[in-house]
């Protein structure tokens, strides 16, 4: 039995295994090889690697563990997992089972697209959902957001850091208050209400314009959007633990479940969804693992 599982091989799980490695603690990573922003250009906000592709930190980090030979890393899917009365259990998707007395789930979420033809060609590469991510490298262009009410207002009037010349598309109704109509106009920020038909761009993502059901077309050069995201797992609820009103899981300060011995780090549980702080999690995570380890075995 393992002393510890991770689900999740991205910056949240591979920091929790290094930790846990240099605690010599016998630990299995899972990695489903499906990271949310595999489709970005560069993991931005990482001191030290700020601009790094998102695959080149991950190889760097896994190659960083190789020394420490009590962490196993296996790029399978975890399908299933319970508790038992002693400990976890997990499923893979080749079928192996494996047991661990705590498990850490580092899984992430889905960013929700909106519902425009062909939006996934631009998506990570000139359509956003992140401004702190990737605003700063469409600084002062023209740039448009997606998403209606206080999702809407709220991302187009923090945008104003980054650019001044920005439109609010809503794709129908906009469903903004008469109070954050005025904070738009304030801040010269117009609304457009009219149904979008399409996105149109170079054949390698970049976007030129959003294209509305009146045949008009908007010139833009960037578009980030607020449509939410979900859990990316179905472990998490599987497993009894209590989600926030965003449909995070809500943890403790360490980490830790309503479910003992059940961990939840990164963007799954996490409210400012940065690599970075992915990272710390997951370090945080592993420090509290430790130590749960260490009392039940009267050490401390």
């Amino acid at each position: 039995m393992y002393d510890v599982i991770i689900v999740g091989g991205g910056p949240a799980g591979l920091s929790a295994a290094l930790i846990l490695g240099r605690c010599r603690r016998r630990v299995l990573l899972c990695d489903a090889g499906h990271p949310r922003n595999a489709r970005s250009q560069g993991v931005h906000g990482f001191l030290s690697r700020d601009g790094t592709p998102p695959a080149e930190l991950l190889e760097c980090a896994r190659e960083q563990l190789r020394p420490y030979d009590s962490v196993t890393i296996r790029f399978a899917k975890v399908v299933d997992a319970e508790q038992t009365s002693q400990a976890f259990a997990v499923i893979l998707d080749d079928g192996a089972c494996y047991t661990g007395s705590k498990l850490l789930l580092a899984t992430g979420v889905v960013d929700e697209l909106p519902a425009i033809p062909d939006i996934e060609k631009f998506y990570g590469r000139s359509v956003y959902p992140c401004p702190y991510c990737d605003g700063w490298e469409w600084r002062e262009q023209p740039l448009a957001i997606y998403g209606r009410g206080e999702k809407g207002s709220g991302l187009s009037l923090m945008l104003t850091s980054w650019s001044k010349d920005l439109v609010l598309c809503t794709d129908g109704p906009a469903e903004l208050c008469r109070a954050q109509r005025e904070r738009l106009m304030l801040q010269k920020i117009p609304v457009r209400e009219e149904p979008i038909t399409g996105l149109e761009g170079t054949e390698d993502g970049l976007l030129r314009s959003i294209v509305f059901a009146n045949g008009k077309a908007l010139a833009r050069q960037a578009m980030f959007f607020n449509t939410g995201a979900r859990q990316r797992s179905p472990l998490i609820a599987k497993l009894g633990c209590e989600l926030d009103e965003k449909g995070r899981a809500d943890t403790g300060d360490f980490e830790e479940s309503n479910v003992h011995g059940l961990f939840i780090v990164g963007d799954a549980s996490g409210d400012v969804q940065f690599a970075i702080v992915a990272a710390a999690e997951g370090a945080r995570a592993a420090v509290a693992i430790n130590k749960c380890l260490l009392r039940e075995a009267s050490l401390i």
